[in-house]
């Protein structure tokens, strides 16, 4: 087994930090190395603490969950954010994901698939519940982006739609027989032929734009 990855909790409940913590000191993959009550906090423990997967909540006191999404990809960091929210915080999630959030989990969620979401973002993945993909599409400039597709070559095209899919650069490399350094150099060059922040967006714009189902 190689390194644990490393996961930084931010939330303003302790009670939620505490259970969020019990839920993963279990897990043998996962180290949890620190805490946050609010973004700021969480901004500058992340730059103490370099983690690989931020567990965020949206709204705290302070500096809230997107404006530290905002200001964690300002200063270069590559962790991977997790939003963790309630059902009932749609309206705040999709910002988030269009900040640049991998994905989001519920605060009832069960401790495997929490585990599971946390080992799927670091792998590269995005997660996307239905509903809230929806309403990103939904929201979407028609203009933004579209119409740029025929500048992709048809191996852009290809690693698009596996973006699309889910899938991480490890496993694109596999699919298409290609080094895991060539794929990440075709994924640069489709976020910039595209004028997309991350693979979220590229994901959204492929199934947008016909690239994957």
């Amino acid at each position: 087994m190689g390194e644990p990855i490393k996961v930084l909790l931010v939330d303003d409940h302790q009670v939620v930090r505490r259970g969020l913590r019990t839920f993963l000191e279990v897990q043998d993959d996962i180290e949890v190395v620190g805490e946050a009550a609010d973004g700021a906090e969480g901004v500058a423990r992340a730059e103490e603490l370099r983690p690989d997967v931020v567990l965020m909540d949206i709204k705290m006191p302070g500096m809230d969950g997107i404006e530290a999404l905002r200001r964690l990809r300002a200063l270069g960091h590559h962790a991977r954010v997790l939003i963790v929210t309630s059902f009932t915080e749609q309206r705040t999630v999709v910002p988030a994901l269009r900040a640049g959030a991998a994905g989001y989990v519920y605060k009832d969620v069960d401790p495997d698939a929490l585990a599971g979401a946390i080992r799927s973002v670091h792998a590269g993945h995005v997660l996307l519940q239905p509903e809230v993909a929806d309403a990103l599409l939904s929201r979407e400039e028609a203009g933004g982006g579209q119409g740029r597709g025929g500048s992709l070559t048809e191996r852009e095209r290809e690693v698009l739609g596996l973006i699309a899919d889910g899938r991480s650069n490890r496993e694109i490399a596999r699919a298409l027989v290609l080094s895991e350094k060539t794929v990440k150099t075709h994924v640069s060059n489709i976020l910039m032929k595209l004028d997309l922040a991350d693979r979220t967006q590229a994901a959204l714009w492929a199934v947008r734009n016909g690239v994957a189902d």
